[in-house]
Order: C-alpha cells, then structure tokens, then sequence
C-alpha cells in the first residue's frame, strides 16, 4: 500500500498537466485568428498622413516652395496617397512671371529635378496660408463646407508627419510677412490634438533660422522634433542657379532628401539614422531633435513609420467567417429601407430652384450718362432762348 501512493499521485501529477496543455490549446483555438489580428494592430499605427507647409510668398523665397515640393515628392514616392496629404503653398512659384521655366520647380542646380512634376494637387494655395488656417488643419476646427481634400481626417492610429519651412526666429515662424505664429501656440495645437485622439505618433520637422526654438514648449506625448538650426544660428540656403537667379534648396532639407532618395518602401532604416544625415560641416548651422516625449526608442522606429505608408500585413490560412455579423445586420434594416435611403449632403446647393425659378424684376436706374446729358440740354435751350445777357439774373 506505501508503494502505490507516490505512483497514485505521479498520475494524478501527470493528469492535471495534460488538462492544463488541453486547456492552454483550447485557448488558443477559441480566440481565434479575430484576436490574432487585435493583437497584431494593438501595437502599432494603422494609417499615415502628412501636413506640409511653405509659409514664404516672393521669387526670392523660391527655395522655400522647393524645400515643401521635394517632401512633397519623397512622401508620394514611398505611398503616401495624395488624399492624406494637406500640402499649403503660399506662393505659385511655377506660375511666377520671372520663371523662365514655366510650369516647373527645380530643386537641384543646371535644372535636372523638376519637383513640380504633372500630379501635384495643393490643397492651400496663396492667401489661404494662414496662421488660422493651419491651426484649424491641425485641430480639426473647421467648417462643414471645407471640402474632404482640405482636412486632416487622422484619428489615434495615424503617425502624423509636419513638415514646415520659412523665416523665423527666436520662437516664432513668420506666414506671408504678414503674421506669425508662435512655439506656444504650436504647442497648444499638438495638445488639442492629442485630447482629441487625432495622431499616434507625430514627427515634426522645421526648416527655418532658430528651428530648435519651435519646439522647446511641446508638452505632448509621442511628438519626435527636428529643426535645422538652433537658437541663435540661421538656417542656410544652398544650391544658387544662375539661370533661374535664386537659390534652389535650404542645406538641411536637401541632406534631408537626399537621404530620403536612399529608402524605399521595405527599408529597415531608423530615426537615429536620419539624425546625422546634416552635420554642422555640411549644414553650417548646428541641427537639432527632441526625442524626451517619444514613448519609442528611436533606433527602433522606422523612417518609413512616418514618410511612407506601409501596411502591416499578417498572412493566415484560417478562415474568417462573417456571415453570421453580415446576417444580424441584414436583419435590423429591410432591404428596401437600406436601398432607399437617401443620401445628404452638408449645405447642398438648391441646384433645382436656382434652374426654374423666374429672373428677379430689376429696378430702372438711368445710365450713367443720363443725367449729365439731360443738364447739358437744359443749358442749351437756356442759352439759345436767353443768350449771355440774362446770365447775371441766373447767379
């Protein structure tokens, strides 16, 4: 009886590890690749989007509508939709009269890059570069009206890139030489967004005299920061052109694209990586980042997180069954109900009351020459009846 004690409680040692190896199995099969998938995404962004913005008007600041142009290019190029990109531009280079190049915008010298290309959709254009009108982009303030290709639709799993150039200073960046907008108020639109769930991950990026000072008063979570310059060092241009007559580019954003020419959509490059592509040698200003309020390690933060889109894909071989949620919807609405719903519009235009409704009676106003004409008759028929002599009893 002492010998079958120890064998009774190996099995029954053995028998409770079996079931909780069934158990831990029939866990995993009960969730499913439903919650593989939850998962997968739980971790990481699931769309991208890019704000970038030329705050410079004149021929003279043409380099400014390159620098925009040439981000512009790069984010396209490795799949960033137009649709979820806002590009503001404050002035039509390529339309300028002193262009000698209509049409065109150069970024490197002797104009072998036109970055203007034959696709470019810009989403704010002259006077509409405002101080008030990036904010509202950034917030989401804006009117019902404005249309889809103007708005910033991101939510808490986009990574945001911001990518702005222009004069500035110590704190400010100027729009259009007409006003300016502040680190602080920049700061408190990244806030605004925050609360309102609208970015996962936002990279920020300025290429203007003192950069580094537009980012000193971020209080943001998950905001990575890079300007060209620090406080008290302008930011330099570079690539002059005889044939246009200006320079082309600012030295940080072309090391910047230069770099950016090199990754392509599977590229394993990190942050850290694009860190070093200007130093104080080939920048003449002293680049700077800010990285404290970034969650993530930034040698493990791909560049393509922010200027490309590349979707995470996870291949399975179980099958999704939706029938049973497609059914249980089918089931709340009527068929017919779903079919004739119609659809509205925010502030549609009458269209059909403005065709058939009847012109509008107009008031008679003499022409402009009426009265002037009828005074010169009058003095005529004066003077022919009364001649100069009466003129004295007239004044």
């Amino acid at each position: 009886m002492a010998a079958a004690v120890p064998s009774t409680s190996r099995a029954r040692a053995a028998a409770a590890l079996l079931l909780l190896l069934l158990g831990c199995c029939w866990a995993a099969l009960a969730g499913g690749p439903q919650d593989q998938a939850e998962q997968f995404f739980r971790s990481g962004h699931t769309n991208n989007w890019a704000v970038l913005v030329c705050t410079s008007r004149f021929w003279f600041n043409y380099r400014h509508v390159a620098n925009t142009l040439s981000v512009y290019r790069s984010v396209k190029r490795l799949g960033i939709p137009d649709s979820h990109i806002v590009l503001m531009l404050a002035d039509d280079m390529a339309c300028n009269p002193r262009n000698p190049k209509p049409a065109t915008v150069f970024s490197h010298k002797n104009m072998e890059l036109n970055v203007y290309g034959d696709d470019v959709e810009v989403d704010y254009r002259s006077y509409e570069v405002t101080v008030e009108n990036f904010l509202r982009v950034l917030t989401g303030r804006i009117p019902p009206s404005t249309p889809r290709s103007k708005r910033l639709l991101s939510d808490d799993r986009s990574n945001i890139l911001i990518y702005m150039t222009g004069h500035g200073g110590n704190g400010f960046l100027k729009f259009q030489d007409s006003e300016e907008i502040t680190n602080v108020e920049l700061a408190d639109a990244f806030e605004q967004m925050w609360q309102k769930r609208r970015y996962n991950e936002l990279l920020f990026i300025i290429d203007t005299c003192q950069g580094a000072s537009m980012y000193e008063r971020f209080y943001s979570p998950n905001i990575m920061a890079l300007a060209s310059s620090q406080v008290g060092e302008d930011s330099l241009s570079h690539q002059p052109d005889l044939g246009i007559g200006v320079h082309l580019m600012d030295r940080y954003t072309f090391y910047v694209l230069e770099f950016l020419e090199e990754i392509h959509p599977a590229s394993q490059t990190n942050m850290n990586d694009l860190f070093q592509v200007c130093p104080k040698s080939l920048c003449v200003s002293t680049p700077g980042h800010r990285t404290d309020l970034f969650q993530r390690d930034p040698q493990k933060v791909l560049i393509t997180d922010f200027f490309g889109s590349v979707r995470k894909v996870e291949i399975t071989t179980e099958t999704l069954s939706l029938d049973r949620d497609v059914a249980g919807f089918e089931s709340k609405f009527p068929e017919e109900e779903l079919a004739t719903e119609p659809l509205k519009y925010a502030e549609q235009l009458p269209v059909a009351q403005i065709i058939h409704q009847k012109p509008k009676q107009k008031d008679w106003h003499p022409p402009g020459g009426f009265i002037l004409g009828l005074w010169a008759l009058i003095i005529m028929v004066f003077f022919k009846t009364y001649g100069i002599k009466h003129m004295k009893h007239v004044f």
